[in-house]
């Protein structure tokens, strides 16, 4: 089987005209996200991060795959949105708005700004806009001086129990690389080596080979909720952004460690009995907080995808080799919606959909498409090495 066909099939034939058939506010500009199974929508409020997300894909496509104006045409409509409507006062971008881009919830973390960073950087250089270039590098220096306290006044926390996110080292060891080309060579080097020490030295946990949601500032584990917590996708995606950094810096010995980390956290996170792999798990087998523990999540199976198709590349592993045709064959038996489009997003613990909608508050279009050009590429050159 040609892997990267189906991908690409899949990419170009299924996902990406679902979007581009239901998502687009023709009266008020930006997307809808809140589809339901036939892709009709069923709430007109715009999430923020979901507006750079979709922005930033579409602006992508034209840039590294074909200069269609249709993409640019919906990149635009996002970029337009966001420019006009997704800032406070401080230049920090909403959680969400109305179908008009009135403000609806505050600036309470910077997730929205890290993927409206994305999409002005990558939609800069799909028009040469050098105005879109400063506009990313500035959202991108409010991002590094928000990093101490991302949530700002909107944090939850007395204070009692301070810990470190996994979060924001993971989230700009990819956006350093997608802003490159509007940042200083060395400011780009610099945050790599910070986000790399933090994600595999203080967030990766010798022994265990596991990776961390959250730790005590000194880097030591916390034996609380928080701090028990493994969320097996995070930690899946984070090493293909590592695996990336690892090829571009030639350092065999970080690809090794990444194939490692991606094997142990499969091993753990898996589920044996039904299949699939687990949203999240309590390090020491405690119940997990979270009520949607046992879940099965489209983005984690594609992340997981993602990382074990770039691992492979790489490494030539066979149990990453092993692994990828067991996630493989799960994933696309259970996500795909062969009658209506697109994926599912939310299945329970034996594999059904939970919830059937194709977009909401935390799915837009994204991590499907995403992984399924990262797999594509990335089984294009497997095969082209292999037919050589």
């Amino acid at each position: 089987m040609k892997y990267s066909k189906v991908y690409k099939s899949a990419l170009f034939g299924d996902v990406i005209p679902f979007w581009e058939t239901h998502s687009v506010d023709k009266r008020n500009g930006g997307y809808f996200t809140c589809l339901n199974r036939e892709g009709k929508v069923y709430d007109h409020d715009k999430f923020v991060w979901l507006q750079g997300r979709q922005a930033w894909l579409f602006s992508m496509l034209y840039n590294s795959v074909e200069q269609k104006q249709d993409w640019l045409d919906m990149a635009k409509t996002g970029i337009d949105f966001l420019r006009k409507f997704g800032r406070d006062g401080h230049g920090n971008f909403y959680f969400s708005l109305t179908r008009e881009g009135n403000p609806l919830v505050q600036p309470y973390n910077i997730f929205s700004d890290c993927f409206a960073a994305m999409a002005f950087s990558q939609y800069a250089k799909a028009t040469d806009d050098e105005e879109m270039g400063n506009l990313a590098r500035q959202i991108y220096n409010n991002i590094l001086s928000r990093r101490e306290q991302p949530k700002g006044p909107y944090e939850k926390a007395t204070g009692n129990r301070p810990l470190k996110n996994f979060a924001l080292p993971m989230i700009l060891s990819n956006l350093v690389l997608e802003l490159e080309h509007v940042l200083d060579p060395k400011e780009v080097e610099t945050t790599i080596d910070i986000c790399v020490d933090e994600v595999m030295e203080v967030f990766l946990r010798e022994g265990s080979n596991l990776i961390y949601e959250y730790v005590n500032p000194d880097g030591s584990l916390n034996n609380s909720f928080e701090g028990r917590l493994i969320n097996p996708g995070h930690g899946l995606e984070a090493m293909w952004f590592i695996m990336d950094i690892g090829v571009r810096r030639n350092d065999l010995g970080l690809i090794q460690k990444a194939k490692q980390t991606i094997l142990s956290l499969l091993d753990f996170g898996w589920d044996e009995q039904y299949g699939g792999i687990f949203y999240f798990k309590d390090a020491m087998g405690y119940p997990p907080q979270q009520l949607e523990h046992d879940q099965k999540l489209w983005w984690v199976h594609l992340e997981a995808l993602v990382a074990l198709a770039k691992a492979y590349e790489q490494t030539g592993c066979d149990k990453i080799w092993q692994w990828y045709e067991k996630v493989h064959e799960y994933t696309w038996s259970h996500f795909p919606d062969p009658e209506n489009g697109e994926w599912f997003g939310y299945l329970n613990r034996q594999g059904e959909p939970h919830i059937t909608l194709k977009g909401g508050k935390w799915k837009g279009c994204f991590h499907v498409p995403r992984a399924l050009y990262q797999c594509w590429k990335t089984f294009e050159r497997i095969e082209n090495k292999e037919n050589k």
